[in-house]
């Protein structure tokens, strides 16, 4: 019998342990895939910071370095300037980048690093307990935001690939999602061009990726893909909002 289907190599023989229904599981198979399928687990360093995205070591086959609460960008340009050849990306969750690292991911942008981000957005803290994120929706209710977000004294979601793409040094900014086996699909196909472009070295990517966090959002794991694909993308829409060396036909 035909084998079709396996754990990727770059995955370890590790059972995750993120909640039910969360698209962190998700999210990390669809990187170790691209990672093998593009033959560079050897180059590649992963870097994580605090929040959920803590727990990459334990599941990436790769070297994965864990910094401080914001600092993955600073981390990816210093390895990545002294030793070039590697592979390297961050991974991190809306708490980490869009509010404590904003500053680090705004200037490695305006830089143009060649790294890849991979930018997990559930509009909530996480692990630490469900406070308002950056990114949490207008009314949304969170442990720090308990009638909702309100706009008058929480100000407005942040967008951050909407923001980035206005910057001059970014190639590659787009948003995905994992609600559906069609979003899967194409959220793997925009990682896989983040670590081509930066192969090729065409700089700064960052690919955003949608991703329900049933716990915090007190709903089922079915219940969340139905608020997610209703909600959340009804303010964060789907799609590449830069390409810079997009192909012309």
């Amino acid at each position: 019998m035909k084998k079709i289907f396996k754990r990727p190599l770059s995955l370890k023989q590790a059972p995750f342990r993120f909640c039910s229904g969360c698209g962190h599981s998700l999210i990390h198979r669809l990187i170790a895939e691209c990672i093998d399928n593009l033959g560079i687990r050897e180059k590649v360093v992963g870097i994580a910071p605090v929040g959920c995205a803590v727990f990459a070591y334990d599941y990436f086959n790769f070297d994965v370095l864990e910094v401080a609460h914001g600092r993955p960008p600073a981390a990816a340009t210093g390895l990545k300037r002294v030793m070039p050849d590697r592979i390297i990306f961050s991974y991190q969750g809306d708490g980490d980048l869009a509010a404590i690292g904003t500053a680090e991911i705004i200037h490695a942008a305006s830089r143009g690093e060649n790294i890849s981000v991979f930018f997990v957005n559930n509009a909530t803290y996480g692990m630490t307990g469900g406070q308002m994120a950056p990114t949490t929706l207008l009314g949304q209710k969170t442990t720090t935001t308990p009638l909702g977000r309100n706009v008058e004294t929480a100000g407005y979601p942040l967008h951050v690939s909407e923001l980035l793409s206005t910057i001059d040094g970014t190639s590659y900014i787009v948003r995905t999602s994992v609600d559906s086996y069609k979003n899967l699909m194409n959220a793997k196909r925009a990682i896989k061009k983040s670590f081509r472009y930066q192969i090729e070295g065409k700089g700064f990517s960052l690919v955003e990726i949608l991703s329900p966090c049933p716990v915090d959002w007190g709903l089922t794991p079915r219940d969340s893909i139905t608020w997610l694909q209703k909600e959340m993308m009804s303010v964060y829409p789907l799609g590449t909002f830069k390409d810079k060396f997009k192909e012309r036909r």
